[in-house]
């Protein structure tokens, strides 16, 4: 990979399906927020773009400009068929330390406008693929800045590094632009990839049809993200590892070992701002890794909040998460009623999800009334309480692309036992008694059993309270700052730009 020089101002645009806080139905808003922000800060020019949804209030907003009006983006191979017209709003970025970066916004009356939700429609292709060409089209319009890389987000936006290498390839403006196509979790890609027959599979290779075409609800865009995109990149080191093996492929696992030298993994950061203990406000005593001790009072507050015996003494395990299989939660039976009765412990269970899991935890909870609390709902000022108050976060995940939640637990306190895969993986390392270097449990095997071991090994340390404060120290010690992450985004963004000078260079000499 090509050596950043620290003088080397890159101009970058993130062109995503969501930014917070305009529009946010997951962690890809979170991460379009801040990375950018963290580029910002490094004496980069990092933009997005994104849909103008009807939730973004833009012609009230002294913040906001339209910067082009009646844009005409087509909506079929060479320019044929109908068009589609946009205009695009300028958001530019505030004096507000909270301020998100200069951003676009494509706005369309049928196809963002109209739409109370993010995503959920059976033209979902059709609108992000309108993003991504309206995007190109935009920038090839417009005259007053224009990106050294682009970064394009999921598959919602997999068709432009696609349209970016054919459809606009002989464009003079557009062809220094190198691209690089992040990938969140590969499992999403838009359709359903595992239930379209072999001989209706989308290889990457031919014409994006023509958006309004039956055959265009079965392209992977996706796939075609990760074959056109000059550096592809996911969210941890070790993820990027995983996809390419069946297991975790999801079908494409055969094109990424194939474009193996661009693949990259880059572990997410946190906001450092939102996730402080010292300034929290959703945690009851505030405290620090120099005040452990105060830490104990939000123990108490927890269980006072949920309604179980408040004591300091018991050993607290918490959950935060969707519950879902990807998570683990198929581990949980059996082993945690074992856990519960030889520990004497507390398990607080915060999130949603798959029914089948909901189910347990509310049974799991009548079955032990002094011991479980499953609190099953959205609620945004609970999961810092119960970062601030357990002393270890389960995430028995089957796989996990990169994770929050341990960073977030760990910057509070909160001890994880997790499997070793994925971000979990790249972000703890396990904790030996014997030489006191560690800030986790991990366990390998998908199996009930070794999640048992691990928690029973965390259970084990924590009634060592001289060493579990050190531990818990190393925890909150971690580096997880998104200045961390942007500083290796720099290095991928240079090497895109080396490959796509490389092939221009080819290109032109024949």
């Amino acid at each position: 990979m090509g050596i950043f020089n620290s003088n080397t101002k890159l101009k970058i645009l993130f062109v995503t399906s969501e930014e917070a806080p305009f529009a946010k139905a997951g962690g890809l808003g979170e991460v379009m927020f801040s990375l950018p922000r963290a580029l910002n800060e490094l004496g980069h020019d990092a933009r997005v773009m994104a849909p103008r949804y009807a939730g973004i209030e833009v012609r009230s907003h002294g913040a906001f400009n339209m910067v082009l009006e009646n844009l005409a983006v087509p909506t079929a191979p060479e320019n044929k068929g109908k068009e589609l017209f946009c205009n695009v709003w300028k958001y530019d970025q505030t004096s507000d330390p909270k301020s998100p970066v200069t951003s676009y916004f494509l706005e369309n009356q049928e196809y963002y406008e109209l739409r109370s939700n993010i995503y959920g429609y059976v033209d979902d292709h059709l609108r992000f693929a309108l993003l991504s060409r309206g995007c190109l089209e935009f920038l090839n319009d417009s005259r007053d800045w224009l990106p050294d890389i682009i970064v394009a987000a999921d598959w919602m936006t997999g068709f432009l590094p696609n349209f970016l290498k054919t459809d606009y390839k002989d464009y003079v403006r557009l062809r220094p632009i190198a691209t690089v196509f992040s990938i969140h979790n590969l499992a999403m890609q838009g359709i359903k990839h595992k239930y379209i027959a072999e001989m209706d599979r989308d290889d990457g290779y031919g014409p994006v049809p023509d958006f309004f075409s039956p055959r265009m609800q079965k392209i992977n865009a996706l796939r075609r993200g990760i074959r056109y995109a000059d550096v592809v990149n996911t969210v941890s080191p070790t993820y990027a590892s995983e996809i390419m093996a069946e297991e975790f492929g999801e079908g494409l696992d055969a094109l990424l070992r194939e474009r193996r030298s661009r693949v990259f993994g880059i572990l997410n950061g946190i906001d450092y701002e939102t996730n402080d203990p010292a300034s929290d406000p959703f945690v009851e005593k505030k405290f620090t890794a120099r005040s452990l001790a105060k830490r104990l009072e939000n123990k108490l507050a927890l269980q006072k909040r949920f309604g179980l015996p408040e004591d300091k003494n018991i050993f607290v395990a918490g959950v935060v998460s969707r519950l879902t299989k990807q998570k683990g939660f198929d581990l949980f039976s059996g082993v945690i009623d074992q856990f519960l009765k030889i520990s004497n412990g507390q398990l607080i269970v915060l999130g949603s999800g798959d029914g089948n899991f909901m189910d347990y935890f509310q049974a799991l909870e009548k079955k032990f009334p002094d011991q479980v609390r499953a609190h099953l709902q959205f609620d945004e000022t609970l999961p810092h309480l119960v970062y601030a108050g357990s002393d270890v976060i389960l995430i028995p995940s089957y796989y996990e692309p990169s994770g929050l939640t341990q960073m977030e637990a760990m910057r509070f306190g909160a001890v994880p036992v997790a499997r070793k895969v994925g971000g979990l993986a790249d972000s703890i390392t396990d904790f030996s008694p014997e030489t006191g270097i560690g800030d986790g449990f991990l366990f390998g095997e998908y199996d009930p059993n070794a999640f048992l071991v691990s928690l029973t090994r965390a259970f084990t340390n924590w009634r060592h309270k001289e060493s579990w404060k050190k531990l818990q120290k190393q925890a909150m010690g971690k580096d997880f700052s998104w200045i961390t992450s942007a500083r290796e985004y720099e290095k991928i963004f240079v090497r895109a730009s080396e490959i796509r000078k490389e092939e221009n260079k080819k290109e032109a000499t024949g």
